[in-house]
């Protein structure tokens, strides 16, 4: 129940309990909306709360594959289509993928003796330089930390332009807060908002 992480005691609970809270963050951005709200893309990109989320599952999904050098699946779906819901998705149903996908992740490092341990980088990918033959599961950690940082300070944006909720007032009314912490979130009356 805080807007920080919590303190830590070594190197890979510090990596997961990052990770976790921006997971965390991330995923309170959708607190009380509507199917509607997390389809909106409310500022000048395609970006939608339910597709960041979504986004934000597959990104764990694929590091994981990686990790445990599964093959990557066949991907015929146009990639900007991630970031949005298809019209049978819904946002309950991403927010499942997303814990499954947090479940594993959790579950595969956990099983990571070394966290230097090395993977593989997907040849033929654009986003990856030639160059790079591996990482560790350390910068795939620390990847993971920036990539669902930076998407959820895109969800906060988008979030507080459909109706002007905040992360602290979303907290405190996702985790019940207690007073005085912050006057908890409560979506406007009908017809306002």
């Amino acid at each position: 129940m805080s807007g920080i992480a919590p303190p830590v005691a070594d190197e890979r609970t510090a990596l997961m309990t990052y990770l976790a809270h921006q997971r965390r963050l991330l995923r309170v951005t959708a607190h009380g909306l509507t199917e509607d709200q997390a389809r909106t893309a409310a500022t000048a990109s395609e970006l939608t709360i339910g597709g960041l989320i979504k986004h934000a599952a597959r990104c764990e999904e694929g590091w994981m594959r990686l990790v445990l050098r599964e093959p990557e699946p066949d991907r015929t779906a146009d990639e900007s289509e991630e970031f949005r819901l298809a019209p049978e998705e819904t946002l309950a149903g991403v927010l499942a993928e997303h814990a499954r996908a947090a479940a594993r992740t959790d579950a595969v490092i956990a099983a990571v003796p070394d966290l230097g341990q090395a993977v593989p980088a997907p040849r033929g990918t654009r986003w990856i330089p030639a160059e790079v033959e591996e990482w560790s599961v350390r910068w795939v950690l620390l990847h993971l930390i920036e990539e669902i940082a930076r998407h959820g300070g895109h969800a906060d944006i988008i979030r507080e332009s459909i109706d002007g909720a905040t992360q602290y007032p979303l907290l405190a009314a996702a985790e019940r807060w207690p007073a005085p912490w912050f006057q908890p979130w409560e979506p406007a009356p009908a017809g306002r908002g």
